[in-house]
């Protein structure tokens, strides 16, 4: 479904074969310019980190790389012609590419979910479980793109120290002990880490609550550096992009009510220590 946007709805990842390629020609134009990747990163608005993994295939650039790298590594023209052509890298469903484009560069980015713990957030440990239940059954070497492409995802957390993380998570996400009892300390733990972030806010929605804005299902919501709002809502067998700006609103009033009805983050914290302490 698409709201104003572009979506599909489902289907395999796809190959990498083409970010790899022009992650090569953005490295050759970079090195026949003399420029070091912290050097190039500055003038186009990475970190040298983000510029790496562009140049080593494993991230897509997002919409606007192409003509900012393009002025600073002489307007061959290459980059241009390219960029239109470029596939996620494995892990990552076609459905969900549109997002995670936007997602790498955002500057304000909040989930709710009630369904499991978000990508974002997840262990290795969490996450295998994920994918070795899933149906179909997936081959081991689609359970490693998935993970790959997830961790490289997480990375975003540190990477983009300016950008605020918001999450909403349902309490029984760690009461359903997902994976057994170890998977879900290793969880907490994890989750606690991150919390601690300065740009990361993690609230609990307990498992009580009389009043609740999100019953319609999981979410999220981005602002882009020219301060433009998306959002994303997924469901069993694919995702739906929007764009259109009295949908976003609606969802924004209803991730607002929702952040008033969650628990504080100190309260949040002290929640997921005490189901850590009775694990």
């Amino acid at each position: 479904m698409v709201v104003d946007g572009a979506v599909g709805t489902g289907g395999e990842p796809e190959s990498s074969d083409s970010l790899r390629t022009f992650g090569a020609v953005v490295q050759a134009l970079r090195e026949h310019k003399g420029l070091s990747r912290e050097e190039f990163g500055d003038l186009v608005g990475l970190s040298k980190h983000t510029v790496a993994s562009i140049e080593q295939g494993r991230r897509m650039p997002d919409p606007d790389f192409a003509e900012r790298a393009e002025k600073v590594l002489g307007n061959t023209g290459a980059l241009r012609k390219a960029a239109p052509c470029l596939a996620r890298q494995p892990g990552l469903a076609a459905w969900f590419r549109q997002w995670a484009r936007l997602e790498a560069t955002a500057i304000t980015l909040y989930t709710y979910e009630c369904r499991l713990v978000p990508g974002l957030l997840q262990t290795a440990a969490y996450a295998q479980t994920l994918f070795t239940n899933q149906l179909p059954p997936l081959t081991d070497e689609q359970v490693e793109a998935q993970w790959t492409a997830r961790a490289e995802r997480q990375r975003l957390l540190r990477e983009l120290p300016n950008t605020t993380f918001s999450f909403i998570l349902e309490e029984q996400l760690f009461l359903r002990h997902t994976g057994g009892v170890e998977v879900t300390r290793e969880l907490i733990d994890h989750v606690l880490e991150i919390a601690a972030l300065r740009n990361v806010e993690i609230q609990i929605m307990p498992l009580v609550q009389e009043a609740h804005a999100g019953l319609a299902g999981p979410m999220q919501l981005l602002e882009t550096p020219e301060n433009k709002w998306f959002a994303y809502c997924e469901g069993q067998r694919g995702g739906m992009f929007v764009a259109d700006s009295k949908e976003i609103s609606v969802l924004q009033r209803r991730y607002a009510r929702m952040r008033s009805q969650a628990l504080t983050l100190e309260d949040s914290v002290s929640l997921l220590e005490r189901m850590r302490g009775a694990l």
